[in-house]
């Protein structure tokens, strides 16, 4: 073995100590989780915890995949004149304070930020104090905890192109996002899949999903073209979301649930997938190669779920339906799409394209690589 590849690999870390920060929406969680999971693979004997906000999803989510979370007393800035905001001061300095003691406490290794109110006070301590910082943003347009913190990482990794419109080109690498690792490891046949939701599998199958919490015009749009699917020969998987269990009309000729829990099972079922622009929903589906209808929330900041879903669409790697024209527009497509195979082949080749199932080994090589 050459010396200086000897020299390299005893350089090496083999337990490092991790604080990732970040949360309030699975968007933020499900890649912060995949990237503790890959560091534990590479280095067993790793030491990772997480800090988050207290009353937030991440709260719950952490310690059912296994890790410690601290909680910071955080909120984020409210856009309307509210009282909510006069506590906000209080809220940082508390957070601030907190996350110097869990830091002095924990001794971190570095810290890895991916977004959310808790992610900015402990990324900010940890510069302070000298540690390696690092970031991971989900969607093509930054949310403004990153923003502000991009001074302070030494390299922030992202699923986008065009990204230092917003963040220092020498600091950015483009990695992807990483997604849940039961979808993409999993191992399941369409059978299989179909059986487990009492699908025809002679049947196309469309998958709704509008998130877990559900998307009132992506349901409304499903029930007004219901007849319409119906007389094509397409069943329906669809997810409500939780908001509106219940609520939407019965059909006999497919699966509707509030909450889809094997997801994996859902997209291996799926010949068409119609879906929320969410940053890991595009991600996932890119790694699996699904066909795709977006439907960009219009409730988000800066319209990030637009610019995201038209990555792909100017790629012809998906198709975009416009929020306002779902309830017109959204059944036509989907049935045009089903009749079209050409097109429905295409769409599965150049989304597969962009796709990035290896974005969390990407993430920690990257961070190891720039600790040297």
């Amino acid at each position: 073995m050459p010396v200086e590849l000897y020299i390299q690999i005893e350089k090496m870390p083999n337990k490092l100590r991790v604080l990732i920060s970040g949360g309030g929406t699975g968007g933020h969680i499900f890649p912060a989780i995949a990237i503790a999971n890959e560091i534990k693979d590479k280095y067993p004997n790793s030491e990772i915890e997480f800090v988050g906000a207290k009353g937030k999803m991440e709260m719950e989510k952490v310690p059912a995949a296994g890790y410690k979370i601290h909680g910071l007393w955080i909120a984020g800035l409210q856009r309307r004149l509210t009282s909510k905001n006069l506590v906000l001061p209080f809220k940082l300095i508390s957070s601030l304070w907190v996350s110097r003691r869990i830091i002095k406490k924990f001794k971190p290794t570095f810290t890895v930020g991916v977004g959310g109110y808790a992610s900015g006070p402990l990324n900010y301590m940890a510069s302070r104090m000298g540690l390696p910082v690092y970031l991971q943003e989900q969607n093509s347009f930054p949310g403004i905890t990153n923003k502000l913190l991009k001074n302070t990482a030494r390299k922030i990794c992202v699923a986008y192109d065009g990204m230092d419109r917003f963040f220092p080109k020498e600091k950015i690498v483009m990695t992807g996002n990483p997604i849940r690792q039961d979808i993409l490891n999993s191992t399941c046949t369409r059978d299989e899949a179909m059986d487990y939701f009492k699908l025809d599998k002679s049947k196309n199958t469309v998958l709704v999903v509008g998130g877990s919490l559900g998307a009132r015009t992506v349901n409304e749009a499903i029930e007004a073209n219901l007849n319409a699917i119906e007389k094509e020969g397409v069943q329906l998987l669809w997810q409500t979301g939780k908001n509106f269990s219940g609520e939407f009309g019965s059909f006999s000729w497919g699966n509707r649930t509030a909450f889809i829990q094997r997801m994996e099972l859902a997209y291996k079922a799926a010949d068409v997938v119609v879906s929320r622009a969410g940053a890991m929903s595009v991600s996932e589906l890119s790694a699996l190669g699904k066909a795709t209808i977006f439907v960009p929330s219009p409730f988000v900041a800066e319209d990030h779920q637009t610019k995201n879903a038209m990555s792909l669409v100017d790629k012809n790697a998906a198709i975009l339906c416009k929020d306002v024209e779902a309830k017109e527009k959204l059944g036509v497509l989907v049935i045009d799409l089903l009749k079209d195979n050409e097109k429905l082949a295409s769409l599965q080749t150049e989304i597969t394209k962009l796709g990035q199932p290896n974005a969390a080994e990407s993430i920690v090589n990257e961070i190891i690589k720039e600790l040297g």
